[in-house]
């Protein structure tokens, strides 16, 4: 199997989206390809979602919200829609979950502590699904 695509989207990809690609990128390594983009991306990531993720040893500050393009979904295996209703285009052989998450805009960094945790765990789910077998 190729190395799989894993595209992450939300409205403003300043927070769920950003930490989601944070996790997987801190668990994965290179062993997957990880995009994140927003249907109508914020100026900057989330200040609160910054801290919460450099709180467990993860620097998602150098990342910018992206847009979300047709190339984006296209190129990717799996996309994880967060929140943006149907935004995301449909195609057909491709993976789509969404993931029903809390907004974590405009909350402090205490409010984006358990949203953080529960992407963490679905990060984790998703790895056991993309890699069975192993042991992440």
């Amino acid at each position: 199997m190729s190395k799989p695509s894993v595209l992450f989207v939300c409205v403003h990809n300043a927070g769920r989206s950003q930490m989601a690609a944070g996790w997987l990128t801190h668990l994965a390594g290179d062993r997957v390809e990880v995009r994140s983009a927003g249907s109508a991306p914020a100026d900057q990531v989330n200040p609160a979602a910054i801290e919460a993720m450099k709180e467990v040893g993860i620097d998602i500050s150098d990342q910018s919200p992206k847009i979300l393009t047709v190339d984006a979904v296209e190129a990717s295996d799996v996309c994880i829609t967060m929140g943006c209703g149907d935004a995301c285009p449909i195609f057909p052989g491709k993976r789509y979950l969404d993931w029903k998450l809390d907004d974590p805009a405009g909350q402090g960094v205490e409010a984006v502590r358990p949203i953080r945790d529960e992407i963490k765990t679905r990060i984790e789910g998703l790895l056991a699904e993309l890699f069975p077998g192993e042991h992440q």
